[in-house]
């Protein structure tokens, strides 16, 4: 049996676990795949964090993919990063770059076990900035520069390949390599808030085609998290195991212990059950019966007959999903245009599943539960302001709470989160 086909029907422990500890952040990313922004009051405590630390020790869960929102504005973020690797679970976490002032970037150099990874979504700040906000640009290449003076090995730089920045892939490379970085490219989902931009952010069929044809001829050193693989239909596959992985080798545990079968498919139709349960993550993930059912064989449905379909496997179930397409039919970016039919088709009255989970800071992001109404984005990045401002003593302003921090605020010394 063949590696791939082992993990096809899961494996004991995941290889591959996201764990989003807060939706705090001080951003409001357009595609955010969380709709973060608010903090949610049931968040895991940090003893319950450490719990669950425990369990992937035990089941020899080797490291952990954190991120959020923001995870550096939790508190006690660094105690539970100090925590996990001193019970031999590595820690990879995603950030915007707000706390990464130089006594941070020193004290992760010191650090083993770790992995930063920085979010760009633009070369430019033009591009970068419409996307993830304004002074966003300026906040992670700063933390690119503490990084490199405090002399931490290869972070990386995490990119969600949309329509604006697919021609700039030659200069995402050169930032990585004058930080001594490492690319890593990720396909944009339409999760979260990232279902409202999705039509007009999501590369065009020419685009993916100039995407795959940058990695075959570039992309040996440039990550890509296994995003890519219905491009494999072009023809040579991609490097990577080239499936879906949800419950078999990855899933996501959120903030308040929600574990789900994708970090893109944050749904209850995906929702596998909860680390504060009886037993704690090892049962959800040992016994789940969603995670059951994803681990049987698969008929391939409309793609099997496909030539290509042991390249792709019929691409991305969360991008099938929150496009209201089949979860047995044809990934929505499949290059051979095998799902156009069935996108085109879709209309005003087409019913498209919506995540329940929203702490977007501003209102509801859409009403429009049944409806498709596409949000259009424009490359004038919107006018500077700072969100969450309230009155401080004497006078002052300050941010209310952490998760409102400005992007644009200066970085001191001491962070004051412990």
């Amino acid at each position: 049996m063949k590696l791939t086909e082992h993990f096809q029907y899961g494996l004991n422990s995941p290889i591959c676990l996201t764990w989003e500890l807060t939706y705090a952040c001080n951003l409001a990313c357009v595609h955010c795949l969380s709709s973060s922004g608010r903090r949610d009051p049931r968040e895991l405590s940090t003893d319950e964090c450490k719990s669950v630390v425990d369990e992937l020790q035990k089941m020899q869960v080797f490291y952990v993919n954190i991120g959020g929102g923001e995870p550096t504005v939790r508190p006690d973020f660094w105690e539970l990063l100090d925590y996990s690797i001193d019970h031999n679970v590595g820690v990879k976490f995603s950030t915007n770059g707000i706390k990464l002032d130089p006594r941070r970037a020193a004290q992760l150099a010191r650090t083993d076990y770790v992995d930063v990874q920085i979010s760009l979504d633009g070369a430019t700040a033009a591009v970068n900035d419409v996307v993830r906000g304004p002074g966003s640009y300026d906040t992670a290449i700063r933390a690119l520069e503490n990084l490199a003076s405090a002399g931490f090995g290869q972070p990386k730089i995490s990119v969600v390949m949309t329509r604006q920045n697919v021609d700039q892939l030659d200069e995402f490379k050169a930032i990585a390599d004058k930080f001594g970085a490492q690319l890593r490219i990720t396909r944009l989902r339409p999760s979260g808030r990232g279902a409202d931009v999705w039509d007009s952010l999501h590369p065009t069929a020419g685009q993916q085609r100039q995407l795959y044809d940058w990695l075959v001829a570039r992309g040996a050193d440039v990550l890509t998290g296994d995003s890519f693989f219905h491009l494999s239909a072009y023809g040579e596959a991609l490097p990577g195991l080239n499936l879906c992985g949800a419950g078999r080798v990855v899933c996501l545990i959120d903030p308040v212990g929600d574990v789900y079968a994708c970090p893109f498919a944050i749904h209850d139709e995906f929702l596998a059950g909860n680390v504060r349960s009886p037993g704690g993550f090892e049962e959800v993930w040992r016994s789940s019966e969603l995670f059951a059912e994803l681990r049987q064989p698969q008929t391939g449905g409309a793609c099997r007959s496909c030539g290509h379909y042991d390249a792709c496997q019929g691409g991305c179930m969360a991008a099938k999903f929150f496009t209201g397409l089949p979860l047995d039919g044809p990934d929505p970016e499949c290059v051979l245009g095998n799902a156009d039919a069935a996108l085109a088709a879709r209309g005003d009255s087409t019913v498209i599943p919506k995540s329940e989970v929203d702490h977007s800071r501003s209102a509801p992001r859409n009403s429009r539960v049944n409806a498709r109404q596409p949000v259009a984005l424009s490359l004038t990045p919107p006018p500077r302001r700072m969100d969450g401002v309230s009155p401080g003593p004497r006078g002052s302003t300050r941010p209310a709470r952490d998760c409102d921090t400005s992007p644009l605020a200066e970085l001191v010394a001491s962070d004051g989160l412990g």
